[in-house]
C-alpha cells in the first residue's frame, strides 16, 4: 500500500476559515456588506442581499417554531425559482439541512426519500410566512448543511450527509483562486451538489446569482442567447451540456469569464476549440469529486485552446485535501468528507476507512474511481472500478436500474449496460416477454428519466464466462426492428431518415423518439438537421412535446401552411432507403 501527497492547488493564497461556523454565516456578512447589491434574480424577479437575507430570515423562524433544528432534515420540492434559493437559505438559518427533492423525481422515488431521511418538514409551496428573526440557533461546522440522495447499487438510493465544514473549505479555496463578485447562472438542479457551489460561491463573492427556467436549460441556442443578453461571466455545466453550448448557433457571451465543467470526463472537442477560441479572455477549469466530498480536484487548462489536451487531466487537490492512490484507486482525505450515509453505518464503515497515512480519526474516502499521477503531478482519471456510470453528469449505479427491473413478474435474470453513451437492458425473461413500453412504464414509477434504458433486448439465456459471470462482452448490439411503415408524407419519410440517422435505429411512425434510443443530447442533434432541413425557427423543446413522427410532422408542417421539404432531406430519405433496400436484399441471400 503506497499514497502521495500533491501540492494543494491554491494552497499559498488559501485563507482558513476556521472561525467561521456557518454556510449561511458567510451569506450573512456578505449581505451586511452590500445589502442593496442584487443577489438573486429570475426572468424580472430580483431580491438585493438584504431583501433575501429578510426573508430567508423569516422562513427560518417559521420553520424554528415547527421545530426545525440542529441536525433536522427539511425537504424542498419546489420547481426552479427564487422560492426554492430563499428555502435552502432558510433551512440552514433555521440550524436544518435542506433535502432537495426534483418534482420531476416519481412519486415512489420522492416518498422514499422523504421517509429515509426522517425529514420533519416539507417545503412545496412559497410560505407566506411574516417577518421575524430566529432565536437560539447555535451554528457548528460539523453540522449538517444538506442531504443528497444518490444511486445506490443496493437497489436504493442512499443520503449523503454534507456538513458545513467540508463546503466552508471549498467556498475558501474557491474564493482563493477565483475572487471577486460574478454575475453565475444557476444551471444544475438543487438536487445535483454544483447547485450549491453555484448558490454560495457567487454570494460568497457578492455577485448576482440569475436563474433560468427549464425551457431556457434544455434549449442550447437559446441557453446560448441567454448568457449574452445577461451578461453572464461564470457557468458551471456538465461536459454534455457544454458540447450542445458550443455546437448551438447563438451569438458569443464576450462576458464569459470561467467555465467550471464537472460530473463526467472533460473532452475537448473540435466545436469546444472553437467556442473558446471565440472566448480569449475565459478560462476552462476542470473539477472532480464525488458527492461524497464535493469538489477536492481542479486543473485549468492552460495557452491556446488548440492545443488542449483531448482528455485533460483533473488536476491536483483543492486546499487542505489530500489524494492517496491505493492499488491505483483513488482515495480521498482531508476536509473534504461528508459524514457519511445517513443513517447506513455499514455503508459508511465500508467506504469510510481509517487513514494508515495520519492519525485517528483521519479517514480515507474510497472513490471507486481509478487514476494514475502524471510526471508533472497532476492526475489522470481512469475510469471506474466498478458498475457506476455517469449519464449526463450524474451517477447512476447500474446495479439499481436491474434492481428495479427484477422486480417485474415477467422478468428473469436482466444486465444493464452502457452502449454509445446510452444504457442498454438485457432480459432473459421468464415466460412471455414483457413489452419494452410495459418496462419502462414499470421503471418511471420508481426511477428518474435518465435511469431509463433507450434499449431492451429480450434473449434466451444471458452469456456467461467460464466462472460463471454475466459477460457484457458478449451481449449482442441492441436492435430495434419494425415491420414495414407506411409514412403519410415526405416530411415523415424526411424526419424518420433524420432519427435513423441520429440514433442508428429505423423508427416506426408513432414510435416515442426517447424511446427508440433519443436521448436528450441526441435532441439537439436531431434539432439541428430539422432547422437545416425545414429551415424556419422552433425551439428544440417542441421535441420533447411532439415526439412521434407523426407528431412532429404535424406540428412542423399544419396543414394551413405547410412548408416544402428541402432539396436536403429529400436527398437524405432517398438515401437512406437505398440503404436499407440494401440491407434488406443481402439478409434475403444470407
Amino acid at each position: 500500500m503506497a499514497g502521495l501527497l500533491l501540492p494543494n492547488v491554491g494552497g499559498e493564497e488559501y485563507l482558513s476559515l476556521a472561525s467561521k461556523k456557518s454556510v449561511h454565516g458567510l451569506f450573512e456578512e456578505q449581505a451586511a456588506k452590500t445589502p442593496d447589491s442584487i443577489a438573486v434574480s429570475f426572468g424580472d424577479e430580483r431580491l438585493t442581499y438584504g431583501e433575501l437575507n429578510a426573508r430567508a430570515d423569516s422562513l427560518a423562524a417559521y420553520l424554528r417554531s415547527r421545530g426545525l433544528g440542529r441536525d433536522g432534515v427539511a425537504g424542498i420540492r419546489l420547481e426552479r425559482g427564487v422560492p426554492a434559493m430563499v428555502a435552502a437559505l432558510g433551512i440552514l438559518k433555521a440550524g436544518g439541512a435542506y433535502l432537495p427533492l426534483d418534482p420531476a423525481y416519481p412519486k415512489e422515488r420522492l416518498d422514499f426519500m422523504i421517509e429515509d431521511s426522517r425529514a420533519s418538514l416539507l417545503i412545496d409551496a412559497d410560505l407566506p410566512v411574516q417577518p421575524g428573526v430566529p432565536t437560539g440557533v447555535s451554528s457548528d461546522p460539523e453540522d449538517l448543511a444538506y442531504v443528497i440522495y444518490t444511486s445506490g447499487s443496493t437497489g436504493k438510493p442512499k443520503g449523503v450527509a454534507m456538513p458545513h465544514r467540508p463546503l466552508l473549505n471549498l467556498l475558501a479555496w474557491q474564493e482563493s483562486v477565483l475572487p471577486g463578485p460574478a454575475r453565475t447562472l444557476q444551471f444544475a438542479p438543487l438536487s445535483f451538489d454544483v447547485s450549491f457551489q453555484e448558490m454560495f460561491s457567487t454570494w460568497r463573492g457578492g455577485g448576482e446569482l440569475v436563474l433560468i427556467a427549464d425551457a431556457d436549460r434544455r434549449d442550447p441556442a437559446r441557453l446560448l442567447s441567454l448568457l449574452a443578453s445577461r451578461r453572464i461571466e461564470r457557468l458551471f455545466l456538465p461536459f454534455v451540456a457544454l458540447q450542445q453550448l458550443a455546437e448551438a448557433a447563438g451569438p458569443v457571451p464576450e462576458s464569459l469569464r470561467d467555465v467550471i465543467t464537472a460530473g463526467e470526463q472533460l473532452r475537448i472537442t473540435p466545436r469546444i476549440v472553437e467556442f473558446f477560441e471565440k472566448l480569449p479572455g475565459c478560462s476552462l477549469h476542470n473539477h472532480y469529486g464525488p458527492s461524497e466530498t464535493h469538489v477536492v480536484t481542479a486543473y485549468t487548462l492552460q495557452g491556446p485552446p488548440a492545443g488542449w489536451p483531448p482528455l485533460p487531466s483533473i488536476g491536483r487537490p483543492i486546499a487542505n485535501t489530500r489524494i492517496h492512490l491505493l492499488e491505483g484507486e483513488l482515495h480521498v482525505a482531508g476536509e473534504s468528507l461528508c459524514r457519511g450515509y445517513l443513517y447506513r453505518p455499514e455503508m459508511t464503515a465500508a467506504r469510510f476507512i481509517p487513514n494508515p497515512f495520519e492519525p485517528p480519526p483521519s479517514l480515507l474516502y474510497k472513490t471507486g474511481d481509478l487514476a494514475r499521477f502524471l510526471p508533472d503531478g497532476n492526475i489522470e482519471y481512469l475510469g471506474r472500478s466498478d458498475d457506476q456510470v455517469k449519464i449526463r453528469g450524474v451517477r447512476v449505479e447500474l446495479g439499481e436500474i436491474e434492481t428495479r427491473l427484477a422486480h417485474h413478474p415477467a422478468v428473469g435474470e436482466v444486465v444493464v449496460v452502457v452502449r454509445d453513451g446510452r444504457l442498454a437492458a438485457y432480459i432473459k425473461p421468464r415466460a412471455d416477454a414483457p413489452s419494452a413500453e410495459e418496462l419502462r412504464r414499470h421503471l418511471r414509477e420508481a426511477l428518474p428519466e435518465h435511469f431509463i434504458p433507450s434499449t431492451f433486448t429480450f434473449l434466451e439465456r444471458l452469456p456467461l464466462t467460464p466462472s460463471g459471470k454475466i459477460d457484457p462482452l458478449a451481449l449482442p448490439v441492441p436492435r430495434v426492428s419494425h415491420a414495414p411503415v407506411h409514412f403519410e408524407s415526405e416530411r415523415e419519410r424526411g424526419i424518420a431518415a433524420i432519427w435513423q440517422e441520429v440514433i442508428g435505429a429505423a423508427p416506426g411512425r408513432d414510435d416515442n423518439f426517447f424511446d427508440v434510443g433519443g436521448d436528450s443530447l441526441r435532441v439537439n442533434e436531431v434539432h439541428r438537421k430539422l432547422l437545416a432541413a425545414f429551415g424556419g425557427d422552433f425551439p428544440v423543446t417542441a421535441l420533447f412535446e411532439h415526439t412521434t413522427i407523426r407528431a412532429l410532422a404535424a406540428f412542423l408542417a399544419p396543414d394551413s401552411e405547410a412548408p416544402q421539404l428541402s432539396a436536403a432531406i429529400s436527398e437524405r430519405a432517398q438515401k437512406q432507403k437505398a440503404v436499407l433496400a440494401r440491407k434488406r436484399l443481402s439478409r434475403s441471400m444470407a
